[in-house]
């Protein structure tokens, strides 16, 4: 699962919501739903204008949690 750490880093800036979209131009129910976390795709051009304007890289704003029915041991693409 990929959790949004959006409303951490707007926080730790000491910005809004609000503010957020003003800055990058995406519209306040798009910033509203990556912080919620209810936007169902991440749209790139909202990840590189939130990136640019908070100066944080999209690893800040994003975090895998693995899933419980993923199991203890992730594979990765050589295994």
């Amino acid at each position: 699962m990929i959790k949004s750490r959006l409303k951490v880093m707007l926080a730790i800036r000491e910005m809004t919501q609000k503010e957020l979209a003003e800055k990058t131009g995406i519209r306040p129910p798009t910033v509203s739903a990556i912080c919620t976390g209810s936007v169902k795709q991440y749209p790139m051009y909202a990840l590189d204008k939130i990136c640019q304007v908070l100066n944080c890289q999209p690893g800040d704003i994003l975090e895998y949690i693995p899933s419980p029915e993923d199991g203890a041991q992730q594979t990765g693409p050589d295994d």
